[in-house]
């Protein structure tokens, strides 16, 4: 910027403030400023109008796996949790809401959306605790690691994989004659449990990818395996689902476009491109499993 001069004997003031005389001068540009748009410098003062041009050519610091910086507030967590808990209480006040987005294999084909939607239900009070604490406590470790867009696509893509997982796994009924084998072509499940086991098979192997030690998520990981046989009324097939997309997403991320030079970032151009990939495999996997 080039500084105007006053006429002689006219005031100074802000250009912003043209009300406001000012006798202080913007080290950088030469215009006075007012002392609300005065910025303190490593010299003088800069107004706010130089402070804003200059932070357009400063790099914007980045993760190892190119994720931006942030102040670790796991923001998107926090709404994906919101989200969870308001759709938890608006089963509670209509309970159809339930049956409208569960997913189940027989409607899958011609309803698509529930393989997403079913993802922000629950089926109680304490599954939708469980699941919310657990995304809570993997929020804040993997979404300032990834950046807030990368961890929306693996929270979706695991979501979406674990309604997928369910129905690869379940039995669809031939000849138009159903069995009791066929149950689970017909069973409805909900719950952000294939996310979460995302979560959890995203974390083991970025862990591996820096060289941590992830032994105490391994033990996490059995327990809830073994729940998931155990008690009934659980979708085991989501969480596998969900775990093994969790960990294709992760090892995309992971190992795919990083740099020899440790001090910089990854490519993630080439994360998303494989991101959508892994989308775009699922949704075949769905649609043979419809037309066999």
């Amino acid at each position: 910027m080039t500084p105007v001069p006053e006429a002689a004997g006219q005031v100074p003031t802000c250009p912003r403030h043209p009300d406001r005389e000012s006798y202080v001068r913007c080290q950088r540009c030469g215009r006075p400023t007012c002392p609300e748009c005065q910025r303190p410098a490593a010299v003088g003062i800069h107004c706010v109008d130089c402070v804003r041009e200059a932070s357009k050519t400063v790099r914007q610091g980045r993760t190892t796996f190119g994720g931006s910086l942030t102040d670790g507030r796991p923001q998107v967590t926090l709404w994906i949790i919101g989200i969870c808990v308001a759709v938890y209480l608006l089963q509670t006040v209509q309970p159809s809401i339930t049956r409208d987005i569960a997913f189940a294999p027989v409607v899958g084909d011609t309803q698509p959306w529930r393989f997403l939607t079913s993802g922000f239900a629950h089926g109680g009070l304490t599954h939708v605790a469980f699941n919310m604490y657990a995304l809570y406590v993997m929020g804040q470790y993997l979404e300032p690691m990834l950046g807030r867009a990368r961890y929306i696509a693996l929270y979706l893509l695991s979501a979406f994989g674990g309604s997928v997982g369910i129905l690869l796994l379940a039995s669809k009924p031939a000849g138009g004659v159903v069995t009791l084998a066929d149950e689970s072509w017909f069973t409805a499940a909900v719950g952000a449990s294939g996310a979460v086991f995302g979560l959890f098979g995203a974390f083991l192997v970025l862990q591996r990818s820096l060289g941590r030690s992830a032994a105490g998520m391994y033990v996490v990981i059995g327990i809830n395996a073994v729940i998931g046989f155990v008690i009934p009324n659980i979708a085991w097939q989501a969480h596998l689902g969900g775990l093994v997309t969790g960990a294709l997403a992760a090892a995309a991320i992971g190992y795919l476009g990083r740099s020899k030079d440790p001090l910089k970032p990854a490519d993630r151009r080439i994360h998303w491109v494989a991101l959508g990939a892994i989308f775009v495999v699922l949704v075949l996997l769905s649609v043979a499993k419809y037309a066999l």
